[in-house]
């Protein structure tokens, strides 16, 4: 008998080990049962399934950065895909389906611009409501100051092609630009014409601005603006050799004959287009005229970024 009461006993003590190891209850840690069941209610619910069976006609496939017969280079652009729980959580509180609570995820394209083949690029993505400013400076520093006070009042960031020879003279300036967030890019050594020097030249004059600009920033340029605009294959193919793309421009200021602002700001508003690269140097023109073209601009409905904000697959 004292035998059996020791085997219950162990029996007894056995279980109790068991339950304790396979459940540990903790007040604080909510049941996994509670969860399933407001993930069925949630999928069970009729908003749910409506903004599933909705979100289709909302969704945008990804396209592909490809090159242009005319404009050469161009990005690609992220598609989009609605998030259906993300949208049932914005939602659920009005209880009914609201497009403008729709939350997308960005879906990035298979071929990006770095996947191309060598080319100049002129624009952006054409459905892209975004423009880009595109400062050339091998001289009128006396204009910069301004420049880049309005700049910053609007809170804009633009892309200045520095040459070579004139950063070494005005390092500090170069130091001001890239401070205030804007993007700093390789305008050649001495403004030779590209298309017309031999590619040990073109070689040079792209590497020293380089090597010239990363010594005052500790940045490599990753854009490169030829000249005038004058450039040929061999140009595009080196600049590419030295991990830089060829930026050209769709709308230019033409600054350098000083025009009148209003006529300035009449030529650039009259062909703005989406994703539009708009040339222009630090001149009278630009230094009186870019606080209206900024407002201009916007009230166009574009946004205006730097040419890596532009190129990039971002809606």
């Amino acid at each position: 008998m004292h035998h059996y009461q020791k085997a219950v006993h162990l029996l007894v003590f056995l279980i109790l080990v068991s339950l304790t190891v396979h459940f540990q209850y903790n007040p604080f840690t909510p049941l996994t049962t509670d969860v399933a069941t407001i993930d069925v209610s949630k999928v069970k619910d009729d908003l749910y399934q409506e903004i599933k069976q909705k979100s289709v006609t909302y969704n945008e496939a990804a396209q592909d950065a490809y090159i242009d017969r005319v404009w050469k280079k161009t990005p690609g652009r992220n598609g989009l895909e609605v998030d259906v729980d993300e949208s049932y959580e914005q939602m659920k509180k009005k209880g009914i389906f609201d497009e403008s609570l729709l939350v997308y995820d960005e879906i990035p394209p298979k071929i990006t611009l770095r996947k191309l083949p060598p080319a100049p690029i002129y624009r952006g993505h054409p459905d892209k409501e975004m423009v880009a400013l595109l400062i050339n400076v091998s001289w009128g520093e006396e204009h910069l100051p301004k420049i880049l006070e309005v700049l910053n009042d609007h809170h804009v960031q633009a892309t200045f092609f520095i040459e070579g020879k004139w950063a070494k003279r005005h390092s500090q300036f170069v130091k001001m630009i890239d401070e205030q967030g804007h993007v700093i890019g390789n305008h050649a050594y001495n403004h030779p014409d590209m298309a017309r020097i031999s590619n040990q030249a073109i070689t040079d004059q792209l590497s020293q601005t380089n090597d010239i600009i990363k010594g005052i920033i500790g940045k490599t340029p990753q854009w490169f603006a030829p000249p005038s605009g004058s450039f040929s294959d061999d140009v595009v193919q080196i600049a590419t050799h030295l991990k830089m793309e060829t930026i050209l421009w769709t709308v230019d200021t033409i600054d350098w004959k000083n025009p009148s602002v209003s006529v300035m700001i009449n030529r650039v508003m009259g062909k703005i287009h989406p994703g539009a690269t708009i040339l222009m140097h630090p001149t009278p023109s630009v230094a009186k005229g870019l606080d209206q073209l900024i407002v201009d601009i916007k009230a166009e409905g574009y946004k205006i970024g730097t040419i890596e904000q532009l190129l990039s697959e971002g809606r």
